[in-house]
């Protein structure tokens, strides 16, 4: 049922796509959590890059009332790029792109990725980058609901998706398994890099039903998320110090 549902609504978003943007629409791809079988309701967003001839003043007026239509069924709005713009940004983006490269939907036209050659210079330096911002970002949040046992919950639990995607591309790029599957992951992290992965595991399993979320036990398990994760950007930061990415 969920699957008929995400279809429905990727189906409906391109349809909008076309309308708005006839053959200035070269491609539509999904990727993330959806592209990869494991897309949660509540919790995964649905992440999708429409490729244009160029993207402009103009080109966003057409999106406006797309956007704000898909942003209402819980989704953060489709990138907008242009096809040269995706050839020229792997080096700023390298995650982004390894991820769509690994695992994609194409949804309409031409795959904008295929045969695509991805800069690894600062690919090392993102991955860091983004686990510390996000931390940071998590501490903020969490200073406003420390007490509100189900907001902190929910805080961590709408957020352990990210921090374990982070860990996958930490594991690339130590040169290790770096599987889609996010227990997996957490199993890779335990053994390659020393993460424990007790409340990444646990908080996976409350967003996929296999164990109720306690609210008395939230702040111990927000403690335990904060070390796992800080342990993990560590982790990161002492790859520079062994070369950076083995995998470039």
């Amino acid at each position: 049922m969920a699957q008929e549902i995400v279809d429905r609504l990727l189906n409906e978003l391109v349809a909008k796509l076309e309308r708005a943007y006839g053959p200035a629409l070269q491609s539509v791809i999904l990727y993330g959590s959806a592209a990869t079988g494991e897309w949660h309701p509540g919790y995964s967003d649905l992440n999708v890059m429409a490729v244009l001839d160029r993207v402009g003043a103009d080109e966003l007026d057409r999106a406006e009332k797309i956007f704000h239509w898909w942003r209402g069924q819980g989704n953060p709005s489709p990138l907008l790029m242009s096809a040269d713009e995706v050839r020229r940004s792997t080096d700023c983006f390298p995650i982004e792109f390894h991820d769509m490269a690994e695992r994609r939907r194409i949804l309409y036209g031409a795959d904008p990725i295929a045969g695509l050659e991805i800069d690894d210079r600062y690919y090392r330096a993102q991955v860091e980058h983004e686990l510390r911002a996000k931390l940071l970002r998590l501490r903020q949040k969490a200073g406003g609901v420390l007490h509100d046992a189900r907001l902190l919950l929910r805080l961590m639990l709408d957020s352990v998706s990210t921090f374990v995607v982070l860990g996958r591309h930490a594991l690339r790029l130590a040169g290790r398994p770096a599987p889609w599957s996010k227990h997996a992951v957490v199993e890779r992290l335990r053994q390659d890099l020393g993460v424990p992965g007790e409340a990444f595991d646990a908080l996976l399993r409350i967003r996929e039903g296999a164990e109720k979320g306690r609210p008395a036990e939230a702040r111990a398990l927000f403690e335990k998320y904060l070390s796992e994760i800080s342990l993990l950007a560590d982790a990161v930061d002492r790859l520079e110090e062994r070369g950076g990415n083995e995998n470039a």
